[in-house]
């Protein structure tokens, strides 16, 4: 799981469990994630702050009144940077101070003040775990919206056998990446995204292309991965970064290299989006040499192989998704792209108009299908990955018909 751009917030109380957080503050800092770690001044006397700095590469706070602190008051700023924020462990007193309203300490304020989804992965003897007193403080926690790690079963740290013990690292790691990525609508299915653009040699030095950066079929293929499909990523030259190890990457250079790989991992694929820019045309001849500056050459081109009509022949209960960058008539031209290429959605924009185009972050599109369109408005290539899949999917819940 790549959780690049999101923000951790890890609460540490005093318990003998605090050991086992080490790990999961290690696990989610090599999975690209912020983390950032507030300790209870018991939680101190278990591991050392320096510890969890090391390993989250954070300054670790504890003390409200730390005289070391940022100018900006830190417990807000740092609950509002937060997209999740887990207790680990969380102690019983620490369960009763958030059900009552307490917050005397660094920790306590902060979790006050978060907007973010909070978790809390109990660690305490069986007889509290089991008491009235904690039990009474986790349904009002329940009802509040506060979620539950449960704790598991085994030799407690006292000597007693029963319920009590830390969750294991990878199950609160686990619960943490739903709440992080709600949606994992793809899972089980294999997702097919070409990228960036294709590359036709005039001579040995020299070539024809186009300014895809292959941002917008990057957002795609991460935004598929965190909802849990497999992808594939045909790339060709490309500016954005490329490296998420949860793709199959397969690397090309000319429309008949992207053309080849579509086709041989088509079956594959239960989805397929064409988001690369692959160019149209190719000289007929290379030349052997270096073309000479003095002259102008004439050079005579072909068409390119059509991968999204190709595609569209074969794909039988597959989707194929389509793009459509225009520079006039662009919902015209796009709806009979659609048709043309036998597509089930069909992403157009026009690429003069500001904030869209290429090699920018964000894009302005419209996307058509059978059912008709939906204009959007200017948003991130991420977020309009995520349109795209939620299109695919059938969730048009935040995407009403014009």
């Amino acid at each position: 799981m790549n959780l690049k751009g999101k923000c951790v917030l890890v609460g540490v109380t005093g318990g003998i469990a605090v050991y086992k957080v080490c790990e999961l503050v290690s696990s989610l800092k090599k999975q690209g994630a912020e983390v950032c770690v507030a300790m209870t001044e018991n939680a101190t006397k278990f591991v050392s702050p320096l510890t969890f700095e090391t390993l989250s590469a954070n300054r670790v706070v504890v003390d409200m009144f730390d005289p070391n602190r940022k100018w900006e008051v830190e417990h807000i700023s740092l609950a509002k940077k937060a997209d999740v924020c887990v207790i680990a462990p969380c102690t019983a007193d620490f369960a009763a101070k958030l059900a009552t309203g307490i917050a005397d300490d660094f920790l306590s304020t902060t979790v006050m003040a978060c907007g973010c989804p909070i978790l809390l992965a109990p660690a305490m003897n069986t007889n509290m775990l089991n008491s009235a007193a904690y039990r009474d403080n986790e349904k009002i926690l329940a009802r509040r919206g506060v979620l539950f790690v449960e704790s598991e079963s085994g030799m407690l740290a006292c000597g007693d056998k029963g319920n009590g013990r830390l969750a294991s690292p990878a199950k609160i790691e686990e619960r943490i990446i739903e709440l992080l990525f709600p949606k994992r609508d793809y899972v089980g299915k294999t997702v097919l995204v070409t990228a960036g653009g294709t590359i036709e040699p005039i001579d040995p030095v020299r070539y024809i292309g186009n300014r895809s950066s292959g941002k917008m079929g990057v957002a795609i293929a991460s935004a598929a991965a965190d909802r849990g499909a497999d992808v594939i990523l045909v790339c060709g030259k490309v500016s954005a970064d490329v490296s998420d190890k949860r793709f199959k990457r397969i690397d090309v250079v000319t429309t008949k290299d992207m053309y080849d790989a579509v086709i041989a991992n088509a079956t594959e694929a239960d989805v397929i989006i064409k988001a690369a820019a692959p160019c149209d045309f190719r000289p007929k001849k290379i030349a052997d040499s270096k073309i000479k500056s003095d002259g102008v050459p004439v050079i005579e081109f072909e068409k390119t192989e059509d991968i999204a009509a190709a595609v569209g022949k074969i794909k039988g209960d597959r989707k194929l998704v389509v793009f459509a960058a225009e520079t006039e008539n662009t919902e015209k031209n796009a709806t009979e792209k659609l048709k043309k290429k036998n597509a089930d959605l069909v992403v157009a924009n026009d690429v003069t108009k500001p904030g869209a185009g290429f090699d920018t972050d964000t894009n302005i599109a419209t996307l058509i299908d059978g059912k008709g369109s939906v204009r959007l408005p200017l948003m991130s290539k991420r977020e309009l990955a995520d349109k795209i899949l939620d299109r695919l999917c059938g969730d048009e819940t935040c995407m009403p018909k014009l």
